[in-house]
């Protein structure tokens, strides 16, 4: 666990920030499931798949993994009829929380030496991370006699080195009509999945406030803008299936950075990582991505959910925090 700077924080260390949350590294991986017969005429059994799976991590790789069943969430399609004959059997994410056998290089107090050692640590990360994709990536699973094969990649929201590289596209060849005023680059972050009573004032109210939520993110620069809403899109997204949904549990927080480098760093930190909540167990699983629409030049003409604890139904609430200023404008 450590309190060093965004920049020189490791891929591999915990981060401590406000209000009793840190964001502590794993790696995710996003499962695609494909049959190798054509024809279909059960759904897969997501326990035994799941247990295949755990096993080839802790009996397959040069450095075995033992991953928790609580890490591993195998979602079938149910439906076999309506699926088509080149699609997916089930989808699934992977979660490896347990990453201390990276941390072997001896620490060094020099400044430029203790650099290189991030940097060193973060090209071990990385190669192993993909060496990790590489061998679970288009193997041959025997479930019940019936054979699969499974897709393994790296998401979008968790793979900075590619993410930057298109805001750097983004950029240089051209916004999709929107002015930049001289601005090319990225100030601004867009986080879903957050639980919102770890972003809520206490014994107040389990919806998220705009004023924690802003003592929190200011951990990791100075705040131009802030927006945070209920998030109950994200819920009906990831369960296609159907099935009761409790609205309010997750929050989506949009964050607009005064400067660029704060962006960068927040942005490099929150990849790879996940929430966790002091003195509880439980650990929120974000999605984190980086805002090329324009999110608060056109909010003011466009609809948006209730901002708790601020405004009335209906009605957007930003954060304005002038340069210098600390008011509160909505």
């Amino acid at each position: 666990m450590t309190n060093k700077p965004l920049d020189s924080l490791p891929p591999t260390e915990t981060l401590e920030i406000e209000n009793g949350l840190s964001l502590v590294p794993r790696v995710r991986l996003n499962l695609t499931v494909y049959s190798s017969s054509q024809v279909v005429t059960k759904p897969i059994d997501e326990w035994k798949m799941k247990q295949t799976l755990i096993d080839f991590l802790k009996n397959s790789l040069s450095v075995p993994i033992t991953v928790p069943e609580d890490d591993l969430q195998i979602r079938r399609l149910k439906d076999l009829k309506k699926r088509k004959r080149d699609d997916p059997v089930a989808f699934g994410t992977l979660f490896i929380r347990d990453l201390g056998f990276l941390n072997t290089t001896s620490k060094r107090n020099d400044g430029e030496e203790e650099e290189k050692d991030v940097k060193e640590l973060e090209k071990k990360f990385l190669d192993w991370r993909k060496y990790i994709v590489e061998k679970m990536d288009g193997i041959e699973l025997n479930i019940e006699g019936v054979k699969y094969k499974l897709n393994v990649e790296v998401p979008e929201s968790d793979n900075f080195e590619a993410t930057k590289k298109a805001w750097e596209e983004f950029y240089a060849f051209g916004s999709r009509g929107l002015s930049t005023r001289g601005r090319q680059e990225p100030d601004t972050i867009i986080l879903r999945g957050a639980p919102s009573r770890w972003f809520a004032e206490p014994r107040v109210s389990s919806k998220p406030s705009m004023l924690v939520t802003h003592t929190i993110f200011s951990t990791f620069g100075k705040i131009r803008n802030l927006n945070v809403a209920e998030d109950d899109g994200l819920g009906k997204d990831a369960n296609e299936d159907g099935g009761d949904l409790i609205s309010g549990l997750h929050c989506k927080i949009v964050v607009q950075f005064e400067k660029y480098q704060d962006f960068y760093n927040t942005f490099k930190v929150l990849c790879g990582r996940s929430f966790q909540k002091q003195g509880s167990q439980l650990r929120a699983d974000y999605e984190v991505t980086w805002d090329k629409d324009g999110f608060f030049r056109f909010s003011r003409n466009q609809p948006h959910e209730i901002v708790a604890g601020y405004g009335k139904q209906n009605r957007a609430v930003d954060l304005k925090i002038p340069y210098g200023a600390g008011s509160l404008k909505c």
